[in-house]
This record gives structure tokens, sequence and C-alpha cells, in this order.
């Protein structure tokens, strides 16, 4: 699956190190479930997770996201696919280098055109911390309906945290083209 400056494809092994890399940068890490650095031997067998787990099977699969003209890995994009194979949680993580470029956008409007235009989803659902705006502000231009704040849902890195819900419908993706 691509887009015009992007590949998104399925983990590989050499992927390991600069998944550690970015993952290790305290920025990226901020407002994620891992703590920084994110170690080599972790990368590799978050990685090995990764390569072995299917879009199209119920639980989490991650899209690695392969910049085209430079054949480097700079981010990726996690899906959790529910039981009834109708509804999916949809979280992206992209390396410093390559943020405030559109890259996370056209990746995450990538994923969701095949959640919802091949997969036949009816609802994707996006949570994040509240102080992260630029997450936010993503599912926000994406087109996603803000649903709701969890007053200090999260204790993280030796603090509560409030999370921001959204959601997506299908037919609210879908008529985007008519836009």
């Amino acid at each position: 699956m691509g887009t015009k400056r992007l590949i998104l494809r399925r983990f590989r092994a050499s992927d390991a190190p600069t998944l550690s890399e970015y993952r290790s940068d305290p920025a990226v890490a901020r407002y994620q479930s891992w703590e920084a650095p994110f170690e080599l031997d972790r990368a590799e067998t978050a990685v090995r997770n990764f390569a072995a787990s299917s879009p199209d099977q119920p639980g989490w699969f991650q899209y690695a996201i392969e910049h085209a003209a430079e054949r480097v890995l700079i981010g990726d994009v996690a899906v959790r696919l529910h039981e009834n194979h109708k509804q999916a949680e949809i979280g992206f993580t992209v390396a410093t280098a390559y943020q405030k470029m559109g890259f996370a956008t056209e990746a995450v409007s990538a994923v969701l055109d095949r959640l919802f235009r091949l997969q036949g989803l009816h609802r994707v659902m996006g949570e994040c911390d509240a102080r992260n705006t630029a997450s936010a502000a993503l599912m926000e231009r994406l087109g996603f309906t803000r649903e709701g704040l969890l007053r200090q849902q999260t204790f993280i890195k030796g603090e509560w945290t409030d999370d921001l819900l959204f959601g997506i419908l299908a037919p609210e993706w879908l008529a985007r083209d008519r836009d």
C-alpha cells in the first residue's frame, strides 16, 4: 500500500535499529506508552511481533511507514481490529525529523482508506493524551469527531493524564470524495 511519498508495508527485521532510534527520542516517546530509550533488543522483539501479525485478523497490526524516495523507515501506524471486523482503533508515530511535513496525515489517510474501502469497517476511533495537540489536530484534519474527554484516565510515566477520544464513521470518511 502506498501514497505519492510513502510506502506502508509490513515490518522487516532490518527495521529494528531505526525503530529503536526514533522510539528512543524523548520527544517521540513523550505521549506514548513506552519509555525512552527503546533499546535495540526490545525493538527486535517488537518488529518480530509486528511482522507475525495480520492486518485482516483481530488484534494489533503495525504498518511501517517508509519514505519512498529515501527508502528509510520514518514511523508507524498501529491498527487494532476488533473481533467484529467492523471497528478499529488507530495510533501513529513519526520520527521527529519527518514531523510537520504531512507524512503522518498521508499515512493515516492511506490506512483509513484501506480500513473503510477494502476491509469494510464501520468505525475507527483514536485516543490521545489531551496535551498532544499535534495528534488531536491530525485526527480533526482527517475528519474525526472529538467524542469525549476522559479526565485523569491514564497513569503513565508517573502522572495521571487526560485522554481525548475521537471517532470517524465509514459514511463520513467515504463522503470526503464528494467534497
